[in-house]
Order: C-alpha cells, then sequence, then structure tokens
C-alpha cells in the first residue's frame, strides 16, 4: 500500500481523541510531504540534522515533536524548530532547553521520557525517579511539562507490550493526582508499529508509528 493508504488506514483505526506522530526516522522529506498530504498533522524526528532538512520542505504544514535522545550540543538547534520535545529524561537536559527557549522568548511543551522496562540500554529516567525529576524541572520558567513518553521494550508480540502500558498509566495517574505546580499532565505517550492497537486502551493519546506508515527502513 502507499503511504497515503497506510495514513488513512492508521486515522481511521485509531480512537477520537488519540494522537498520530509519524516517526519520520530516515525518512525523505517528499516521503514526510506524503505523509502529510494524507492527513498527518505532527511529524516525530530523531535527529535535529534530518528534522532540519525536512522542515525545510514540509515547514508548518505539521507540528514537530522531537522523539529521539537529544544531545545537550543539538538543544539551541532543536529549540527553534520543534513544537514539542518527547524525551526529556533528565534535569540537566530540560535546564539547557529552558536557557535555550529563554534566549528566543519560547515556552517547550515538554514530555518526561520514562524507562517503564528499566532497561540499562535505554534512555528514560526510571520510574521510581520519576515524581524528583517532574519537581526539579517544573520550576523552569521556559519549559511546561505536559505528560509522560515511554519507549517499552521490544518485542515481536504486541501484547508483550501491555504490562508495560498499564504500569505507565499507573504512574501516570500517579503524577497527575499529586497537583505538582506548572505541570499539566495531559499526554500520555506510548506504542508503535507493533503495539499501536493496544496502547490507546491502556491510556495512551499519542502513538508515535514508522514503519506502519512508511514500510520498512533501509538497512545503512
Amino acid at each position: 500500500m502507499s503511504i497515503k493508504q497506510n495514513v488513512q488506514q492508521i486515522l481511521n483505526e485509531l480512537p477520537q481523541g488519540v494522537q498520530l506522530v509519524a516517526a519520520a526516522k530516515t525518512r525523505t522529506p517528499a516521503e514526510i510531504m506524503e505523509a502529510v498530504e494524507a492527513g498527518v498533522r505532527i511529524i516525530g524526528e530523531n535527529y535535529v540534522q534530518e528534522a532540519e532538512a525536512a522542515y525545510a520542505v514540509v515547514g508548518n504544514r505539521a507540528q514537530w515533536h522531537f522523539i529521539g535522545h537529544l544531545q545537550r550540543n543539538k538543544v539551541k538547534k532543536a529549540v527553534p524548530l520543534f513544537d514539542m520535545i518527547e524525551t526529556v529524561d533528565s534535569a540537566e537536559i530540560a535546564r539547557e532547553i529552558d536557557k535555550r527557549c529563554a534566549e528566543i522568548g519560547k515556552v517547550m511543551p515538554v514530555l518526561v521520557e520514562v524507562n517503564i522496562g528499566e532497561e540499562p540500554q535505554k534512555a528514560g529516567v526510571l520510574p521510581r525517579d520519576t515524581e524528583q525529576l517532574l519537581k526539579d524541572i517544573s520550576t523552569l520558567p521556559n519549559i511546561r511539562v505536559v505528560g509522560l513518553m515511554t519507549m517499552g521494550p521490544l518485542s515481536e508480540n504486541p501484547e508483550d507490550s501491555r504490562p508495560y502500558f498499564v504500569a505507565m498509566k499507573k504512574l501516570f495517574d500517579h503524577v497527575k493526582e499529586l497537583n505538582l505546580p506548572n505541570i499539566d499532565m495531559r499526554y500520555l505517550s506510548m506504542g508503535m508499529t507493533s503495539s499501536y492497537q493496544i496502547a490507546p486502551k491502556e491510556g495512551a493519546n499519542i502513538v508515535r508509528i514508522g514503519t506502519k506508515i512508511f514500510g520498512a527502513r533501509e538497512r545503512r
């Protein structure tokens, strides 16, 4: 099927109120534009350099979410480009985003990335440390925490993701009930190509889908 057909199928499947982020890692600006023309409203990028190239073609026809691991030395370039950063996992990176946003008069919506599977090779704050990180960064004036994000352990079987999504929703609800100042728990971003049909049933209202839209990535 074409990118257009894939997008339309996914949009028809997703429950009302669940936002689709097209994960565009390694995709060409032309492919991304095709997805936008098919109805994608949010592009997710893992690398600032790739996002700059795509933005030059697509521009403000879509919103731009950063969904990769953001290096501190890339923050200055990322901040003007993105409408949301989904992968804040330390006070250090949050402070850098805050600093660079202050320079251009911007308040950046961010999600805190949680390593819900506690996998040593993955980015993300551990579940038990999430509340403290939120408290540490909630006072920064040029970022606005609006939710949580997770990757979850990869598996061929979508059902393997469900316990992690359940745990993530429990953490999300716990944080929401704390009513921390300057924190607005609106978004829970979880679920990808293999698990996007399960994630909304367990509380996700953002899913990040790449392969199901664009096809398998070519190995580089």
